[in-house]
């Protein structure tokens, strides 16, 4: 075909597809229009339209959310939906999914219940908190918590130094000004101190605000005035902790605040996130005073932000994991993945590159996903041989899609977010 008169009527073209009439007389029209193009353009090389069409019938066809291997050693990858569940908690998942679900419906009485009592108990056991409640995601339960304890026309204070920005233009600022407050910066960048604070409370003062830098952290002549000071002042803390750890007993995480010290402390509000470093779905999570959660339970906000059955059925089953810290080390992902030893990734690693042809070599993993940005996970990788950005494309067109990262001009695939069983897979795709 090398002129736009050669092309075959879409009817015919659409004859030779396998779907349903109307979804292969939308491909052929697509396909025809599409070549059409190219060859006004000059592009006369012989075509298989039928072949075309038929692939953007089958990739239309596949589902746009889809499992990807993480081979690229950061564990907490947004890109890829942050932490994988535990199998409990996608067993849950697929159990409130089936059907019905008492999401908000007291089965001893019939009356109608709190979607709150699902995890409420076991976020109280689990934090020494009074109360507790679920959000859609951390940084929608800051807003909740500022504009519960501030509110319009209120101030908030925040150190300078916790003004951050962090993924998808998450801002402090912004997050205080749309719950209605005034903000109140005290400090400097890098130094803050008590009396800081204590010259900025005012009768108009709502609370304080402390926001954890998550994805970066100052060195050197740097003060900031901990959790214990704050809750001195006579005001209403919230802690936007991050990242969410409850397995604050593993050394690897002493360097993210913990659930539990801001919950001692006093905080009114500590929120963090389900998902993370606690290794749930997506959530954002409020504990702390009986009070102050009230406030954020009955305020408008909390309808707008609050989380689905799935999530909770996920939450509660990841939640209750952390009954036994062994058991949480072993089931969660997230945990099992920074706790792995180097003789099981060494194992994983062999395995892998006799399957693909490649080279173990020495490497590093990251936490990713806003926590920990300075710690460092050494161990092995596989490298590949070959054109990485073209092994890339390849391995991301695979089923299932395998990401890895590029490092030195090569492809690497890092064992330590990879399960077992995803091995064979990666093999697969790369064959």
């Amino acid at each position: 075909m090398s002129t736009p008169r050669d092309l075959p009527p879409v009817d015919a073209l659409a004859a030779q597809i396998d779907a349903p009439r109307a979804i292969a007389v939308a491909a052929a029209r697509a396909v025809l229009a599409e070549r059409r193009a190219e060859l006004l353009s000059g592009a006369g090389e012989k075509a298989d339209l039928a072949a075309r069409a038929q692939r953007r019938v089958d990739d239309a066809a596949r589902p746009r959310l889809r499992r990807v291997l993480n081979a690229t050693g950061v564990i907490v990858h947004t890109n890829l939906g942050r932490a994988p569940l535990a199998a409990a908690a996608r067993a849950a998942v697929a159990r409130a999914a089936e059907g019905y679900s008492n999401l908000e419906l007291d089965l001893a009485d019939g009356a109608r219940g709190s979607r709150h009592d699902h995890v409420e108990a076991l976020l109280c056991e689990l934090t020494g908190a009074e109360a507790a409640i679920a959000v859609n995601n951390c940084a929608g339960a800051t807003l909740l918590a500022a504009a519960a304890l501030a509110g319009p026309s209120r101030d908030v204070i925040v150190s300078r130094g916790q003004l951050v920005e962090i993924g998808g233009g998450f801002r402090v600022p912004d997050v205080i000004a749309q719950a209605g407050a005034r903000l109140v910066e005290v400090g400097t960048t890098n130094r803050t101190r008590r009396a800081d604070y204590v010259r900025a409370i005012a009768e108009s003062t709502g609370a304080i605000l402390r926001a954890h830098p998550s994805n970066f952290r100052q060195l050197g002549f740097v003060q900031e005035v901990e959790i214990e000071e704050l809750c001195e002042l006579g005001v209403p803390v919230i802690d936007d902790v991050g990242s969410g750890v409850l397995a604050d007993e593993l050394e690897l995480l002493r360097e993210e605040p913990a659930v539990r010290r801001s919950v001692r402390a006093g905080a009114a509000l500590v929120c963090f996130s389900g998902d993370k470093l606690l290794g749930g779905p997506q959530a954002g999570l409020i504990v702390g005073s009986a009070d102050a959660v009230a406030a954020a339970r009955a305020h408008p906000l909390a309808r707008a932000l609050r989380l689905d059955k799935l999530g909770f059925a996920a939450l509660e089953a990841t939640l209750r994991l952390y009954g036994d810290p062994e058991t949480a080390r072993r089931e969660i992902p997230v945990l099992a993945m920074l706790t792995v030893d180097e003789a099981t990734l060494r194992d994983r690693a062999e395995r892998l590159a006799a399957a693909v042809g490649g080279e173990v070599v020495a490497a590093t993993a990251k936490v990713g996903g806003g926590a920990l940005p300075l710690l460092e996970l050494p161990g092995p990788a596989v490298a590949l041989a070959g054109d990485a950005e073209d092994l890339a494309a390849r391995l991301r067109a695979a089923d299932p899609p395998v990401v890895g990262r590029i490092e030195d001009g090569r492809l690497l695939l890092d064992p330590r977010t990879l399960a077992d069983d995803e091995i064979d897979l990666v093999a697969r795709a790369l064959a």
